[in-house]
């Protein structure tokens, strides 16, 4: 798109959101007047603007410019200064009062509001008091102007240089021109790299502290959200070597101050000299001293009690329990930690449902809940009993935009009230939700967590559940027998084969496992678009936009989610007559459109409605992963309306679109915690970290009801055999195992 340099006066302000900055206004040029959007805070009628930007096409208001920088400056007319004294930017000064205080000081007029206020008394219905208040604001608005064109001089976009104003507003010009490094700190978004780049252009040398520690601190963040809880501190030490190009020397003492400063942890693991940031490790630590002491609550448990409530519910469903099952309900009976773990077709549900119909029988209070609004809504489904998002039962308390973490109404002042707690997806729990939740999980209550150890791990940092089992020292039922029901099904069948190492069975008579071979990833997409909107809807009568999904390793290439999502919203939702949409940098989002929340959102406002439309419930937190359908835009309030799958209403102003992307095709971990009637998987070439068994498995385990892999059988065999998981420098089946045994040896728990 063409860079245009546009330089005239602001006329009308269209629309304007005060949080983020985000504008609609005029822009009279010398020739014409020309719309213009973007983050452009606190602009008012009658400056001179100088923007920077490219045009776009807006479908309500045709053609206007997208800025990407902007200077602005003062009106030097008088009628400039009467417009933008009266454009509502300083509390107190009406249309006639504007007239007035210019009509009485000309050209000087800014001059005595900033440095001589008390002039502003012989204007007629102007207090000493409110001539005082009006120079402030004046005042004000003049250290932003000069902040917003200073920080701009260092290639700052309007959206960060606006968030480091709010932050340090009259620091703002020290803190740039001594120590930027704190920016990385302080306001989510801005990282060492932006960082470094400011530093550069203040002056400040290569190997200043401040710099050596920032970039420590950047190649922890940066593994912790690879999911890594700490670092080899030889591998931290050559990561940050390489992105500073000093000697590892500096690194070392860098590592030393900061420990000195308590914002790192420095341990020995199993041999390895870990570096952690502070919080992770804490982390760690609580939840391994939680976990202890909530599995020391232990009652024996009375067998031939449970046996005969196993016979009753028997009874009562037609279903007879296998060992391994009646084991699990014999354990939830009488630990106070325990985990469940099993692939598909293993009976997690039926062994869960009969614990459920026991201890509904002793009266016991119990909480279901799940990482994903999907999938606490498949663990509704699955049990009869409300199930909610751990978020949700936490209850998010407000969270600052620039706070990097989550803040929960629950924890041990205000625990959860339940006699037992079940948890599901739990391989989806990175390490700080289960601090918070471990946190609220009162003394007495009884915790169980369900899941498959072989998916994918979650998506923040840790390997919590595959930790928990790895530990030995808590209570673990392994469900393995793949009951005769699951056995008529080709997809867990296939699931277990490909979990073992072996080689699915493809295309037999009444499968619900299919595979289609195509040569060229061009073929892939058309094949994909065909079934999409003809086989399968026909062989299945499945809609497209509603049951079916397609999974992929990759974002990027002909087959990554980027490329798929563009073809798949021409195919399934093409722009039509009537059809409202937005563009929003390179996505055009449009009625009726799949989408799915990308960033953990905590003061998002949610609200469900019932079947008459009357209000039933809000609340706050929107989280990555959720997914829905976009229900309308508003081209003039500039709100777009998506209602989620877990029925939350949510509005969003153009301006936090970011936080929202196509969801026709998604990447397999993004559908962790997902069941879907029909996944279709694009099985090509790609990056071997990618194209792994687990995640072919993964992806197989979304399916409910049919899976077609569409590409080459060499690519499936390779991604069976390429058994390598990721590896996470975590802590915590280490920590749990130290604190077990020290507690065994010393009789207590400190």
């Amino acid at each position: 798109m063409e860079d245009i340099k546009i330089t005239g006066e602001v006329g009308d302000i269209i629309f304007r959101n005060n949080e983020n900055g985000y504008t609609v206004f005029s822009l009279q040029a010398e020739e014409d007047e020309v719309t213009c959007v973007g983050i452009v805070p606190q602009i008012h009628s009658g400056e001179t603007l100088e923007i920077r930007g490219n045009w776009t096409m807006h479908s309500l208001y045709g053609r206007q410019v997208q800025v990407q920088y902007y200077e602005k400056s003062m009106p030097t007319t008088l009628a400039g200064i009467e417009k933008y004294l009266a454009s509502g930017l300083i509390k107190g000064i009406g249309a006639r009062t504007a007239k007035r205080i210019v009509e009485k000081f000309g050209e000087a007029t800014f001059y005595v509001i900033e440095e001589k206020p008390d002039l502003l008394t012989e204007i007629r219905g102007i207090s000493y008091d409110k001539a005082q208040k009006i120079s402030d604001i004046f005042r004000e608005q003049h250290e932003l102007r000069k902040a917003m064109l200073f920080l701009q001089g260092f290639d700052i976009s309007p959206t960060y240089a606006m968030k480091i104003y709010k932050k340090y507003k009259g620091h703002t010009f020290e803190i740039v021109q001594n120590n930027p490094y704190r920016l990385a700190d302080d306001i989510v978004g801005i990282g060492f790299k932006m960082a470094d780049k400011m530093a550069v252009g203040a002056g400040i040398s290569a190997d200043d502290p401040n710099r050596v520690k920032a970039a420590v601190k950047y190649v922890l963040n940066q593994a912790a959200a690879n999911g890594d809880c700490y670092l080899p501190k030889e591998r931290l030490v050559a990561q940050a070597v390489e992105l500073l190009e000093l000697h590892p020397l500096a690194v070392e003492n860098a590592i030393r101050e900061l420990q000195v400063d308590s914002q790192i942890w420095q341990e020995n693991l199993d041999g390895v000299d870990g570096v952690y940031l502070n919080f992770y490790f804490y982390a760690e630590m609580a939840v391994a001293k939680r976990l202890l002491e909530l599995s020391a609550e232990y009652e024996p448990p009375d067998g031939a009690y449970i046996a005969r409530e196993i016979a009753r519910v028997e009874k009562e469903t037609g279903v007879i329990l296998a060992e391994e099952q009646r084991l699990a309900v014999l354990e939830a009976m009488s630990c106070g930690v325990l985990v469940i773990t099993g692939g598909p077709g293993t009976g997690k549900t039926t062994t869960i449902n009969t614990i459920l119909r026991i201890l509904k029988q002793e009266e016991h209070d119990v909480v279901l809940a799940a990482p994903t609004g999907r999938a606490a809504k498949r663990m509704t489904e699955a049990t009869g009993m409300e199930a909610q998002t751990i978020h949700r039962l936490l209850g998010i308390s407000f969270v600052n935009e620039d706070s990097r973490r989550q803040s929960f109404a629950k924890n041990e002042d205000d625990p959860i009230e339940a006699d037992v707690i079940i948890i599901d997806e739990t391989s989806m729990v990175d390490i700080v939700l289960m601090q918070a939740l471990l946190r609220a999980v009162e003394s007495g209550s009884r915790i169980i967590f369900v899941g498959d150890v072989d998916q994918l791990p979650s998506v923040g940092a840790g390997n919590v559940l595959k930790d928990m089992i790895r530990s030995e020292r808590l209570k673990v039922v392994r469900l393995q027998h793949v009951f005769r029901q699951a056995q008529e099904s080709a997809i867990i069948m296939n699931a277990h084969r490909i979990n073992q190492g072996e080689e699915p069975v493809l295309n037999e008579a009444g499968t619900d496992f299919f595979f289609m071979r195509r040569a060229f990833a061009e073929e892939v997409v058309g094949t994909i678009q065909e079934l999409v909107t003809k086989r399968l809807p026909k062989f299945t009568g499945c809609d497209a936009l509603q049951n079916m999904q397609i999974l992929t390793p990759m974002r990027k290439g002909l087959l990554g989610v980027q490329n798929l999502n563009q073809v798949l919203q021409r195919t399934l939702n093409p722009a039509g007559k009537g059809k409202r949409e937005v563009a929003f940098r390179r996505i055009t989002f449009r009625e009726g459109d799949k989408v799915m929340q990308i960033k953990n959102n905590y003061n998002t406002v949610w609200r469900c409605y019932d079947g008459f439309g009357k209000r039933s419930d809000e609340g706050l937190g929107v989280y990555n992963g959720d997914a829905g359908e976009i229900l309308s835009i508003d081209n003039d309030s500039e709100i777009l309306r998506v209602a989620f799958d877990d029925g939350k209403i949510v509005d969003y102003d153009f301006g936090q679109l970011e936080e929202l992307e196509l969801a026709y095709a998604i990447t397999i971990h993004k559908s962790q915690g997902s069941e879907y009637p029909v996944v279709i998987l694009p099985v090509y070439s790609g990056p071997p970290m990618l194209m792994t068994r687990n995640l072919l498995y993964t992806a197989v385990t979304r399916a409910k009801t049919l899976v077609v892999l569409v590409g080459l059988k060499e690519t499936v065999s390779a991604m069976i055999a390429n058994d390598k998981e990721v590896s996470r420098y975590t802590g915590l089946a280490q920590r749990i195992r130290n604190l077990y045994d020290f507690i065994h040896d010393e009789g207590e728990l400190v």
